[in-house]
């Protein structure tokens, strides 16, 4: 009982430290009808136990009973929101805080968020 308690103590920890999107999806098996495949909200097929990334920057695997998403873009906090700007490349799944003047000019974070 108390590692239990100890493991959901550490867990809660690290998902309050972490503040990660994370989802899951539960695989439609039934106890006679195991798949060696998950499939995502689009309809696409995944091999058991194999790991991908989204169009959105979401990184999913693919487990027995279920897929496991989580975000993987840290987003800018703590920077002028007036004189700057955040700007999202979606090939690097990454911001970038610039000057709304210039562009060219990159501005300070403070922080990010995942």
């Amino acid at each position: 009982m108390n590692a239990l308690l100890c493991s959901l103590l550490v867990s809660a920890t690290f998902v309050t430290l972490c503040n990660a999107q994370c989802y899951v999806i539960l695989n439609e098996n039934t106890p006679d009808n195991l798949s060696n495949e998950c499939k995502d909200l689009d309809g696409v097929t995944h091999p058991m136990n194999s790991t991908w990334k989204t169009e959105s920057c979401v990184e999913c695997s693919c487990g027995q009973d279920e897929i496991n998403c989580c975000n993987t873009v840290a987003v800018p906090v703590g920077y002028d929101k007036i004189k700057c700007q955040k700007i999202f490349n979606k090939e690097t799944c990454s911001y970038k805080v610039v000057e709304r003047e210039n562009a060219e000019k990159i501005c300070s974070v403070s922080g990010w968020i995942l």
